[in-house]
């Protein structure tokens, strides 16, 4: 019996066939090879195509079928992950009305900003958990404001994973979770939040059937099955933001656990009983998947725009014939501090750990006499894992304590320059899983379907592969005081 798992990345579409009985990975599959474009047609404006994302998942289904040793029709439930805080709108007859606005898209920071004076800080924070913000309601408060022929004709609006799940289902459904992470949802009334659809003049009947997180969010349709080389009738289960789910993949359940990712964007991600929030809403608080009315546990989630983004920038600028891994081996021909070398990553939107300011990319420090390639690629990760530190002592400021970070060997965790920077000027050991966000889906498919009793039982093979401890401090924090002061003086 197996389970498939497919993650809707902003980059591409990846997916994993997961067999129950070991929780072992049977076979991952890509799709495209090369990375997805963002639109941006407007400086802060990023857009996808959710047609596109669609003919991917289709193309990676089809991709890891042809190469598995394993017969997909006995896979058993589907779980889907994905970019957390798009937008897609869809008729009454499930056609796309335009293309997503995705989670890095800016345009909606002022009428976020308005709505959280409007409808009152503390009554946002202390009920949502954050302000609007640029998240999915502000969005679609941009569509209404900008394209009102367009938003006349919403039947529904969706996160990235409700679409992907519509399309092979046929249903539209959403979770506490989802309706959390678009701050739609009220924490104190157990709501969809009343104030919010009133300010923004939304009716409740755009939003989908809300349903638990495990559970069938649709069953496989007979033409798409065939297809796909599917058994019809199977459930989606499972449908989680991606961070949320890189937490689950990383066995991150309990209050206190916390869990990092440096894929395209970069989380540092900690699990909470507690409603809490950040005063400044520069960090932002979720339902987390193991949410419930009775227990209610929330994930804290720092964001930063600017982590592999910022690393793909500077490959296809300074090195685009070079594989990755090549560039991580440079990298560490370069001493720490890159010669005084410093890059200030956020050129990705505006960053909401900087109170939704945009700062651009910075390459600083430049001596023409000294510096490499070499340089500039250890000082691009350096730079990185420095706005992990900044956003990780906001963290603390709100409580959290972690005493090791868990993360996936994956993205930029592959680079032993990154992970050992990081863990370094952090002052937090690291340990690092094999498990990514796919197979996370596939397991939590496996939660939602019944197969696994529990969600402890679904990582009973879970096992660490590497721990990584700290070795520089003292030198990475006078490197780091010195970054941050630009950083200080750019904001």
């Amino acid at each position: 019996m197996y389970l498939l798992g497919i993650d809707v990345g902003t980059s591409s579409i990846k997916v994993a066939v997961v067999e129950t009985a070991t929780q072992k990975c049977m076979a991952t599959a890509q799709y495209p090879d090369e990375e997805t474009a963002i639109k941006s047609v407007r400086n802060g404006w990023a857009e996808q195509s959710p047609a596109e994302w669609w003919e991917n998942v289709q193309q990676a289904i089809l991709k890891v079928n042809a190469k598995a040793d394993f017969d997909p029709k006995e896979i058993r439930a589907i779980g889907i992950a994905y970019q957390m805080h798009g937008l897609v709108v869809v008729d009454k007859a499930q056609q796309v009305l335009r293309d997503s606005i995705i989670w890095c898209d800016s345009r909606a920071v002022e009428i976020g900003a308005d709505a959280f004076e409007a409808i009152g800080r503390e009554k946002s924070l202390s009920h949502l958990l954050n302000s609007p913000g640029n998240f999915t309601a502000s969005k679609l408060a941009w569509v209404k404001e900008n394209e009102p022929e367009v938003f006349g004709q919403i039947d529904k609006i969706m996160l990235p994973g409700d679409f992907i799940a519509m399309k092979l289902t046929g249903s539209i459904t959403t979770s506490i979770p989802a309706l959390s992470e678009g701050i739609f949802w009220d924490f104190q009334n157990d709501k969809i939040s009343s104030d919010l659809m009133k300010y923004y003049g939304f009716e409740e009947s755009l939003i989908p059937e809300v349903k638990p997180l495990f559970s069938s969010h649709g069953k496989l349709l007979d033409e798409t099955a065939a297809l796909l080389g599917l058994a019809a009738g199977i459930p989606v289960s499972y449908k989680s933001g991606d961070q949320p789910n890189n937490a689950l993949s990383l066995n991150v359940f309990k209050p206190g656990e916390v869990a990092a990712t440096a894929g395209t964007s970069g989380v540092i991600y900690g699990v909470s009983d507690q409603l809490t929030y950040d005063q400044e809403s520069r960090v932002n608080t979720f339902a987390h998947v193991t949410y419930t009315k009775e227990k209610k546990h929330t994930g804290v989630l720092l964001c930063i725009n600017g982590t592999g983004s910022m690393y793909r920038w500077a490959k296809h600028n300074f090195a685009p014939n070079a594989s990755y891994p090549e560039l991580n081996a440079l990298a560490a021909t370069s001493p720490i501090g890159s010669k005084g070398l410093k890059v200030i990553p956020f050129g990705n939107g505006a960053e909401r750990m900087l109170n939704n300011k945009y700062t651009g990319g910075q390459l600083l420090g430049i001596d023409l006499n000294i510096h490499q390639q070499a340089d500039i690629f250890r000082a691009v990760q350096e730079g990185i894992a420095f706005s992990f530190r900044y956003g990780l002592d906001i963290l603390r400021e709100n409580g959290m304590q972690p005493k090791v970070i868990r993360a996936g060997r994956a993205n930029l965790f592959l680079s032993e320059v990154f992970a050992q920077t990081f863990v370094d000027v952090t002052g937090i050991p690291v340990e690092l899983y094999e498990n990514d966000g796919s197979v996370g889906a596939a397991l939590g498919a496996g939660i939602g379907a019944g197969i696994f009793n529990s969600a402890e039982d679904a990582f009973t093979q879970h096992q660490v592969i590497k721990t990584l401890t700290p070795k520089n401090t003292e030198q990475y924090e006078t490197v780091y005081q010195e970054w941050k002061e630009i950083l200080i003086k750019l904001l």
